[in-house]
């Protein structure tokens, strides 16, 4: 399937006929056309050079052209990395600690008091985890909302991957967890090669109250930095919230000012019909993230994708953290999110599986503020791909592509996995990244991490009340 070969010529040739640094050959390709619709071209070449995408050719045309690694891929489809809209990545660390439970008892009699033990090593051996499982599930970028972020950031740098990462923060922390999180945000933005870029994270409006949440706001105008938040998680948190203050919790941002800064709003399954226009006025690039998986297991509804994509408003692939989801598969989110709009809007015909492809892709690059960088084999792109074997019998034959990749292909099947033209994962072999030695001495901080004796708890969820009564 692969081969190498150094490249042909002076190595400080410049120009379009300098080596490539990596010619990927013989591939089927998912391109976006013109229209931004999906097709598939057979028999590819995707030539990168400094980390970008700089032509999708035709294999002939690409085969004297010097390399200095070559990746043979017949039998093998290209396609952009899918991207983790919404995720707490150190969570893999509580994977499977609490299961079916409601939402408040999972938060308050488990997740929060075991995370009131958290240290910076478990944070940033979870961080590791979780890239060495979305390197091997072929993510090539997540957005991440949680605590002692320049563990996580140190994790990014070593596993390669490309992130936005957020610092999140309560009004119970007081001014300072507001501060931690600019400062986290304006000294990590573009590092990493430009790989890490930041976002101010307050949690949520029931945990931030509309002071902090309008402060937060300013500070993204004044620093030009995007806003990750959860808000309108599920339609109880709606319905508390239009009883305490009138409002909606999308309401309740857009007073804030938060609709118009950039913003990625996770969830979004309580946001309902008066929302929509709220969230169409927003003057700021506003994206939301779907987790599927976790919404099924708590009983909610789910992410109304359709009314969302009917003003505009982009909605990315996420997992949630794998506390709730179990696992940071955004393939099964992709499945699932098909599966779930189609038995919510009583409709085969949405979500389609080529409109699948497209949320897993174009609308998640959206989402996550990334624009034109990655989402797309095109060139000008940042090289972030990933190869996928479609000769496994669970796939064959290959009547439509798009139906084989979202209901029939699995994350197992990504071979190679590629971000910024470096090869994380070549054959399901795992490049920068060792997991036994991770998962080995992440699991003598266990029995520390889960021990709930103490009765603390960082949050109390429940109350719906972002006051200076919210518990810490």
């Amino acid at each position: 399937m692969r081969d190498e070969e150094h490249a042909v010529g002076s190595a400080g040739r410049t120009g379009p006929d300098r080596p490539a640094d990596l010619v990927i050959e013989g591939c089927t390709a998912l391109v976006h056309g013109t229209d931004g619709a999906i097709r598939f071209e057979e028999d590819r070449a995707i030539v990168v050079r400094d980390g970008a995408i700089a032509d999708v050719t035709a294999t002939d045309a690409a085969a004297a052209l010097p390399a200095r690694e070559r990746i043979r891929a017949r039998g093998q489809l290209a396609m952009p990395g899918l991207i983790n809209c919404h995720t707490h990545s150190p969570m893999v660390a509580l994977r499977g600690i609490a299961e079916d439970v409601p939402a408040e008892e999972w938060f308050n009699d488990w997740i929060w008091p075991i995370e009131s033990n958290l240290t910076d090593r478990v944070v940033e051996l979870g961080a590791l985890l979780a890239c060495a499982e979305m390197i091997r599930g072929g993510v090539t970028f997540f957005a991440d909302h949680y605590f002692s972020m320049d563990r996580v950031a140190a994790a990014v740098v070593r596993g390669g991957l490309r992130a936005n990462l957020g610092w999140a923060y309560f009004s119970s922390q007081g001014e300072e967890g507001r501060e931690r999180s600019l400062d986290f945000a304006l000294r990590w933005n573009g590092e990493a090669g430009g790989r890490i870029t930041t976002s101010l994270a307050p949690h949520a409006p029931y945990t931030v109250n509309d002071a902090d949440l309008a402060a937060t706001a300013e500070l993204a105008r004044r620093h030009e930095l995007p806003v990750h938040i959860h808000a309108a998680e599920n339609r109880a948190q709606t319905d508390h919230s239009l009883e305490r203050s009138g409002r909606t919790p999308i309401a309740t941002l857009h007073r804030a000012g938060l609709l118009d800064v950039d913003v990625l709003i996770a969830h979004g399954t309580g946001i309902v019909e008066e929302d929509l226009p709220v969230l169409r006025r927003g003057t700021g690039r506003i994206g939301v993230a779907t987790a599927p998986k976790g919404y099924l297991k708590f009983g909610w509804d789910t992410t109304p994708v359709r009314a969302l994509r009917s003003i505009g408003i982009p909605v990315g692939l996420a997992t949630d953290g794998a506390a709730s989801n179990n696992t940071l598969d955004v393939w099964e989110s992709m499945t699932l999110t098909a599966l779930a709009q189609k038995s919510a809007e009583r409709d085969p015909r949405w979500l389609t599986a080529r409109q699948a492809l497209d949320h897993a892709t174009t609308q998640s690059a959206l989402a996550a503020g990334l624009g034109e960088q990655v989402g797309a084999l095109a060139p000008g792109r940042r090289a972030d791909l990933i190869l996928v074997d479609l000769t496994g019998p669970h796939v064959r034959p290959l009547h439509d592509l798009a139906a084989a990749l979202v209901f029939s292909a699995r994350s197992a099947d990504v071979l190679t996995t590629i971000v910024d033209g470096r090869v994380l994962m070549r054959d399901r072999t795992l490049l920068s990244l060792d997991v036994e030695e991770i998962a080995g001495e992440l699991a003598a901080h266990l029995p520390e991490l889960t021990d709930r004796a103490h009765g603390r708890r960082i949050q109390e969820y429940g109350a719906y009340d972002a006051g200076p009564g919210t518990t810490h």
